[in-house]
């Protein structure tokens, strides 16, 4: 399904600027990247008689020995943000590819993945779900334990109704996603993932798995020092770390399909992380966002755009620089079992 494009991309874009300007903004990127950045077309998806790509960008050091970093948006079509920030980080680091020595040095031990755009059809359209009316987020092959909220836990009565999972077989964008994942990033001793989504609630939060039980994961420890060591560097962020199950379970999420994957491809460490960007409070600013079908989704106004574009890029650069350095941070004997306890208290309210 994926083919390599470094190259061989046509010049012009795959769709008038107008109708999807993030996929003329990336392919504007792409263009003008060095050789040294890898481009593949991971799957293209039919919407509205176009072909449109779904590409992924690898920068850095392809051995399996090193750790990597993905970071992943456009998942749901309607929020764009996510796709935004994601291009405004990529634009930045391109620039600096020229000029950093620093940068180069740090991709000499680190892999970086992006898939900014994973959903384009949703996207041109205008809706969470894909163009076959699938919300890609409950698509993978995992059920929920115990009760889900009706309808908002995914669903299989109609691809007319929200939050419907699909069938049997996962749909090309979500097996894309998956087939960069496991190539890319399983199987390493370390890997960060980062998919960015809004949408929910007034603070920003950087969930990670499980969406389908409330189940710690075997990795909490190394979340819980990922955490610590952010709330360290960076005392004044506004992020709240949680398992997304504390707020909603669901059935099919991806990240919870995948992180199982890991843990049955090696024992290296795999983070699947969610940036859910608290869009709640947008409409809480503008109370008019309410009568526009993006504005649940995405901070409109012009000043506040731009000031969320700028606001997580010390996150994002936060986790390339903590992934490059993973061994001196990364808990191991009794200083991994004081951050599981920790975290059990944490977040699941006891140290058992």
């Amino acid at each position: 399904m994926a083919s390599t494009v470094r190259g061989g991309r046509a010049a012009a874009p795959s769709v008038l600027p107008a109708a999807l300007p993030e996929l003329a903004q990336l392919e504007r990127l792409l263009d003008a990247a060095p050789s040294s950045v890898g481009v593949r077309t991971a799957c293209e998806v039919s919407c509205g008689g176009r072909r449109l790509p779904v590409y992924s960008i690898t920068l850095g050091n392809p051995d399996s020995s090193a750790p990597c970093v993905g970071f992943f948006g456009g998942v749901h079509g309607l929020e764009r943000i996510g796709t935004q920030v994601l291009l405004h980080f990529l634009e930045r680091l391109l620039e600096r590819l020229g000029t950093d020595a620093g940068l180069h040095r740090r991709l000499e031990n680190l892999r970086l993945v992006f898939m900014p755009l994973v959903n384009p059809g949703g996207m041109l359209q205008t809706t969470r779900s894909n163009p076959r009316g699938v919300d890609l987020m409950r698509n993978a092959p995992v059920e929920a334990s115990g009760k889900v909220p009706f309808m908002l836990g995914g669903q299989r009565f109609s691809a007319r109704l929200p939050w419907f999972r699909g069938g049997a077989t996962m749909e090309d964008e979500s097996r894309a996603l998956c087939e960069v994942v496991e190539r890319e990033m399983l199987g390493r001793r370390f890997a960060v993932a980062l998919d960015c989504h809004s949408g929910f609630g007034l603070t920003d939060r950087i969930w990670f798995p499980y969406a389908h039980t409330a189940t710690p994961i075997r990795h909490l420890a190394e979340i819980h020092a990922l955490s610590a060591m952010f709330d360290r560097d960076c005392p004044r962020h506004a992020y709240l770390f949680e398992p997304q199950s504390v707020q909603y379970r669901t059935h099919g999420d991806l990240w919870d399909h995948l992180y199982q994957r890991a843990l049955a491809s090696g024992d290296g460490a795999f983070l699947p992380l969610t940036l859910e960007m608290g869009s709640w409070r947008w409409m809480l600013e503008k109370p008019r966002q309410l009568f526009s079908r993006l504005g649940f989704f995405n901070p409109l106004p012009a000043q506040r755009h731009a000031q969320v574009l700028r606001q997580h890029l010390p996150w994002l650069e936060f986790l390339t620089r903590s992934s490059g350095n993973w061994t001196d941070w990364l808990p191991t004997g009794p200083e991994r079992a004081r951050h599981e306890r920790a975290g059990q208290l944490r977040w699941y309210g006891s140290a058992a």
